[in-house]
């Protein structure tokens, strides 16, 4: 996503119409990857579908976008990691890792295992994704998305503008690649044949959490986009008909070279303005247990477009309703891929943060912020010191990563924050995570009910605590609340 989506305003109204060392201070801080990749899922008795790791705790996974790996740093990975976050999602390009059918290149394949090299032994987890906008560079993306040699506009024009690049998308000639990427066997081919080879090179990695399929799904709109009846119908058919038929192509793909990552599905962008997703359920084709997800975006569309948050415009709450019938019907854990204002110093975007930040802790597993670079604005999560950004501080307070419980819920403040779960009985660790920005100076731990243990850990070189809590003698059931306070 980017700046200036003043076409993306539609959906306003289609809303309405539908009513390095190998043990790093911060891996053995958290213990990441190592200790915290999902193996599985747990569905609660309101529908909620959390990821669990191997001990059969809940997880919380919280991270970063790389925008355009090939110029992140292992120091990138490495200041990640140091402020407690064991997420990351990485963008890739096909035209870049494939410039001519049917070879990958080995420079781009080189950098990108390089990468996963870095999450490997700093104890991150990734995401790879399938990165588009606006389908391709034959359309002005750069060398992003879908190579040139897989686009057909069947020589329809194409007329940038400047100031709006979501516009690019209903443009014909646009509209005619996404209908051939769908449609025409040799493109499917050709498309599935490149992320089953991907994932058989990548599949080796300990820190590899899976695969975002598609990011930012579009396709033809047959009629006035600008009549908002016209675009929610296109977008529900798009998911019921053909981004369907290509998540099952692309499923199987990625399992002919990959039985273990997790796969995760994203709706249309239309989801962000509260219209639930139309997409259908889909089979994980895996020995065992599925690990499917549900990977949708989180962004307002009038801050998209240079606007301050209006905390009255029922943008959170409609999102929220709207996200969580899709994941609760088909038991799906839910990582948000994208979401942050691309400025979050104004008063309004200030509390936006805030608000996300709370309404994604009762709906989602995980989530990656857009993104993670230095500078002053232009969505960049970290000021050029390398401190969180003015407003995006609660994105770096402290979060439950496991628990040995449900009904999860973490309530950050200025003043400290307070976490709260009800207790499995089985006696199993429960660890958070203590950002530095958060915790300077250390921690103060309080635990209800009494008799827990509480082991903290504050490395003295600016990385992420931990806190360790057991509670052998609590009974399935038992309400848990941890506050903790800055020294």
């Amino acid at each position: 996503m980017r700046l200036r989506r003043t076409a993306v305003a539609l959906l306003l109204a289609a809303t309405a119409a539908l009513s390095t060392p190998a043990t790093p201070a911060s891996a053995s801080a958290h213990g990441g990857h190592r200790d915290h990749f999902p193996t599985g899922t747990a569905t609660a008795p309101d529908g909620r579908t959390a990821l669990t790791d191997a001990q059969g705790r809940h997880l919380q996974l919280r991270g970063f976008n790389l925008d355009k790996y090939a110029e992140a740093t292992e120091a990138d990975l490495k200041s990640l990691a140091a402020q407690g976050f064991t997420l990351l999602r990485l963008p890739i390009s096909w035209t870049r890792l494939e410039p001519e059918r049917g070879r990958l290149d080995p420079t781009e394949l080189h950098r990108l295992q390089q990468l996963l090299g870095w999450a490997d032994r700093l104890g991150l987890l990734v995401l790879v994704d399938f990165h588009q906008d606006v389908y391709g560079p034959r359309f002005g993306g750069g060398t992003n998305g879908i190579p040139p040699w897989a686009t057909r506009d069947d020589g329809l024009p194409f007329t940038p503008d400047p100031n709006d690049w979501f516009a690019g998308y209903f443009q014909p000639a646009v509209q005619a690649a996404f209908r051939h990427l769908y449609d025409d066997p040799d493109l499917r081919t050709w498309q599935a044949d490149f992320y089953t080879r991907l994932a058989g090179e990548l599949r080796g990695h300990r820190s590899l959490l899976g695969y975002d399929l598609f990011n930012e799904p579009f396709g033809p709109v047959d009629g006035d986009p600008s009549d908002p009846a016209v675009l929610a119908a296109a977008s529900a058919a798009l998911e019921q008909g053909r981004l369907a038929d290509m998540y099952r192509r692309l499923i199987a793909a990625v399992r002919r070279g990959d039985s273990r990552a997790w796969l995760f599905v994203e709706p249309t962008v239309l989801v962000g303005q509260g219209v639930p997703t139309r997409l259908p359920g889909f089979t994980d084709p895996r020995p065992g247990a599925p690990r499917l997800g549900y990977a949708p975006h989180f962004y307002d569309t009038a801050v998209e477009n240079g606007a301050d948050w209006n905390p009255a415009d029922g943008f959170v709450e409609q999102y929220t309703a709207a996200i969580t019938g899709y994941p609760t019907a088909n038991r799906l854990p839910v990582l948000v891929g994208e979401w942050g204002p691309p400025d979050s110093r104004t008063p309004g975007n200030r509390q936006l943060v805030r608000r996300q930040v709370a309404a994604m802790d009762g709906f989602a597993e995980g989530w990656t912020m857009w993104y993670w670079c230095h500078g002053n604005g232009g969505y960049c999560a970290l000021d050029p010191a390398g401190h969180p950004a003015p407003g995006d501080e609660p994105a770096f307070g402290p979060y439950p990563v496991a628990v040995a419980g449900t009904d999860v819920r973490t309530d950050v403040r200025t003043d400290g924050a307070t976490v709260r779960w009800t207790a499995d009985g089985t006696g199993r660790g429960t660890e958070l995570l203590l950002p530095p920005a958060a915790f300077p100076h250390g921690v103060q731990v309080t635990v209800s009910p009494a008799g827990a243990r509480v082991e903290v850990e504050q490395p003295a070189d600016g990385h992420a605590g931990t806190v360790r809590i057991r509670l052998p003698r609590a009974r399935p059931g038992t309400p848990v609340t941890v506050g903790l306070t800055p020294r």
